[in-house]
């Protein structure tokens, strides 16, 4: 009777979460960049900017036709919080 191979039971965590969502607006990426703090923008080098958030501790993709790209956060809540976070800084920059 040939031997049976017991498969492994991986353990994982979730270490990284990327969401997107569409604010259906069309934004701003030139003074959000000079006006909001860390936020990185290179259209020469990449069309989006790049918000930086401490807390929750995310890296959030804003593009010009108002679509947002949110990584880094480990639960959907953290995810929320931090779009939640974007959302209320973004009005003024909304064209």
């Amino acid at each position: 009777m040939p031997k049976v191979k017991k498969i492994p039971q991986p353990k994982f965590r979730i270490e990284n979460i990327v969401a997107s969502a569409s604010l259906n607006v069309e934004l701003d990426l030139y003074s959000i960049a000079m006006e909001v703090e860390d936020v990185e923008y290179e259209p020469e080098q990449f069309p989006g900017a790049i918000l930086k958030l401490r807390n929750p501790k995310a890296s959030l993709l804003l593009f010009k036709n108002g679509k947002i790209i949110c990584t880094g956060g480990k639960s959907e809540e953290e995810v929320k919080n931090a779009i939640t976070r974007a959302i209320k800084i973004l009005p003024p920059y909304i064209k």
